[in-house]
Formats: C-alpha cells, sequence, structure tokens
C-alpha cells in the first residue's frame, strides 16, 4: 500500500480514537490504529505526524456538532456548568472545551478548571455535596518533561471532570493538545452572559434555574446513597449464602443487565429493589419505594413492589385472586425475569460491578442505545 494512503488511514483511525477520548495521547492512539488496521509492524516513517491527527480530529468536530450539538441539550449543560462554577467559586473555576464553544458530542462532559494547592479542599467540598467522584493522576510525557495531572471525575447528570492545576497558573494561557492554540476559558459572569445571549435565558430566569437545581438532588446520587448502607445489611445464610445485601443487589443488577442490557427501568428495579432493607428490615418493599419515590418510573415501582411475590408464585403460596392480578397485568413477564435474576444473585465470590459502575452503565444506556 502506498506510504501516503498508509498514513491517512492511519491518522484518520488515530483521530477517532482520541475524538472518542478512547485515547488522550498522540503516541498512543497512533501505535493502537496501526496495530487495529494493520496485523503487521507499521514502520515509525509511516505514521502521520500530529498535525495530521489534529486535522483528522477537527474535520471529525465539525461533521458531529450539528447532529449532536443539540441547542437544548447545550442549553442544559452549560446552565449546569454555571452551578459548578458556582459551588466551586474558592477555586477560582473556568469552563473550557465543548460545553463552551458549543460543539458538545456524545460522551462529552463539562470540563472545568480548577486552581488549589490541596486536592483534598475540593474533595471536601464535593462530599459535602454528596456527589460521587474519581480522584485520578496521570503521568504524562510533555514538552520533553514528566508531568502529573491530577483530575476528578465528578458523577452529575451530565459527567463534569475537574482539572486541578496549583494558584500560580491562574493567569497561565493553557493551549489546547489538539491545535496547539490557546484555549478559551471562561468564568462565571462571562459564562452568564453567553447563556443570556445564545440561549435567551435572562438573567432571572437562569437565577431561578440554578436554584432548581439546587433543591432537586442528582437521582443517580440518591440512588447511591440508598445502596452504600446494604454493606451493612447481613441476610440469613440459608438465603443469602452470598452475604450482605450489596452484594445481592449487584448480582441480582449483573444477571439483570445480561438480559436486558437496554432496558433501564428494569436494571434499576433489579439494582434498587432491596434498599429498603437499610431502612426498615421489616417491610422492606414499602420503606424502599418510599425512599425512592419521585425518582424512577411507574413500571420500576411496580416491579420493586411486587419482587417478593414472586417466591410466593414459585412456592403456591399466593393467592389465586392475587395471582390472577399479577398475570393479567403488563409487567407480568417483566416481574417474573426480575424473580428470576433475584433467585440466582446469590453465588458467594461471584464477579460484580461495583455501585458506582453499575450507575454509570444505567445512566449512559440512552445515548448507547440510542
Amino acid at each position: 500500500m502506498p506510504a501516503t494512503k498508509l498514513r491517512r488511514q492511519i491518522a484518520w483511525e488515530a483521530a477517532r480514537l482520541m475524538y472518542s477520548r478512547e485515547v488522550s495521547e498522540y503516541y498512543t492512539a497512533k501505535q493502537k490504529a496501526a496495530r487495529r488496521l494493520y496485523r503487521g509492524w507499521v514502520k515509525p516513517a509511516d505514521l502521520p505526524s500530529n498535525a495530521e491527527i489534529r486535522e483528522q480530529v477537527q474535520l471529525l468536530t465539525r461533521l458531529s456538532e450539528d447532529a449532536a450539538g443539540a441547542p437544548a441539550r447545550l442549553c442544559e449543560m452549560r446552565l449546569r456548568a454555571a452551578w459548578w462554577l458556582r459551588k466551586l467559586s474558592p477555586f477560582h473555576p473556568k469552563l473550557i472545551g465543548s460545553v463552551l464553544k458549543g460543539s458538545i458530542r456524545e460522551g462529552s462532559d463539562i470540563d472545568i478548571h480548577v486552581f488549589t494547592a490541596n486536592v483534598h479542599s475540593i474533595t471536601i467540598l464535593l462530599d459535602d455535596l454528596g456527589v460521587g467522584y474519581e480522584l485520578q493522576r496521570k503521568r504524562i510525557q510533555k514538552d520533553g518533561q514528566q508531568r502529573v495531572f491530577t483530575h476528578l471525575h465528578v458523577r452529575d447528570s451530565f459527567p463534569v471532570e475537574l482539572t486541578v492545576y496549583a494558584p500560580a497558573l491562574l493567569g497561565f494561557r493553557f493551549r489546547c493538545s489538539i491545535t496547539g492554540k490557546p484555549i478559551a476559558r471562561a468564568g462565571l459572569n462571562e459564562l452568564e452572559r453567553l447563556i443570556a445571549i445564545e440561549h435567551e435565558v435572562d438573567a432571572n430566569d437562569q437565577s431561578g434555574r440554578l436554584a432548581e437545581m439546587d433543591a432537586r438532588p442528582d437521582r443517580m446520587n440518591v440512588f447511591l446513597s440508598l445502596l452504600m448502607p446494604l454493606e451493612n445489611v447481613k441476610q440469613n445464610l440459608r438465603w443469602h449464602p452470598e452475604g450482605d445485601a450489596l452484594f445481592h443487589s449487584l448480582q441480582v443488577y449483573g444477571l439483570a443487565k445480561d438480559a436486558m442490557p437496554y432496558d433501564e427501568e428494569f436494571l434499576l428495579a433489579a439494582l434498587l429493589h432491596d434498599v429498603g432493607k437499610a431502612i426498615d428490615p421489616e417491610d422492606h418493599v414499602a420503606a424502599g419505594l418510599e425512599a425512592l419515590d419521585g425518582f424512577i418510573s411507574d413500571r420500576t415501582a411496580w416491579l420493586i413492589a411486587h419482587h417478593m411475590d414472586v417466591h410466593k408464585l414459585r412456592d403456591h403460596s399466593i393467592g389465586a385472586r392475587h395471582r390472577r392480578r399479577l398475570v393479567s397485568h403488563p409487567y407480568y413477564e417483566d416481574l417474573l425475569d426480575l424473580g428470576e435474576c433475584d433467585r440466582k444473585g446469590r453465588v458467594p465470590g461471584a464477579d460484580v460491578d461495583q455501585p458506582e459502575e453499575a450507575l454509570d452503565y444505567i445512566e449512559q444506556i440512552e445515548d448507547m442505545f440510542s
């Protein structure tokens, strides 16, 4: 194959890998693209330059902006970014990236630079807000030097990535890794003006919508707060040889994911069916439904409400009238599937996802299967 065509193909595949955020470094993208396209060894001279990959990334961005950058979604992401800039104000936050530029795509997150000498001062704030996050430190070779970048990946209604810098860098002009040019960034006042101009949401409306966000907890964080106490709920080993209620719930979720990977309502029913056990062991179904009220659909609530009935169906201890009502319900087959997952999710030492991983997957279902 001619070297020019080879370079173009590798450049396009490397750009796609970087654009989808599968990788973040040029060298890794080139190597992975070359291995994916050509099983044999590719000479270093045939690999594309960083500039060639940047051109392809910019092309991918232009192609996707109209499709993925829906105005309503962009407005919601910018409003949520403004909410975060307010919360992070002690750390001089600056919004950067696709949300600021208006070029969001599937998987885009809210990118914010924050400035502090102690990353734990930010994690304390995140803990107070009750949001889940992951602290990540990445060692990268840049400009001939080894540098360590600290990131906080925050789970929110939209994913948020906080990059932590020392206060001395507050006035530094960062450059885009794709274009090599100084990146655009905005503080809270600039972002609010942008929202007013481009989305016609005036200052009063913005304040009202941000106040609503203060009053409305993110439902995934609500789910996580209900799941984690299950780790301390020990169960009768006769019926639950696997151990605590959280481990059981994660097994049931895993089986449900294998059966219906696209069905958010069913997966939530599987994951959350026992959350009431940490609230009121005497009536865990009613307690769980009360805690989840307003955060789950009617279908999810019905499945949780009746998941214990499946055991009665199996041992024929359910009344005839109650059985007829269940059998005639449109969600009856789903209930049987949930019951089967519940019955099988009792294996000691089984491999399970972490609660955060399960919730991340459920939150992304709409994007994955749309």
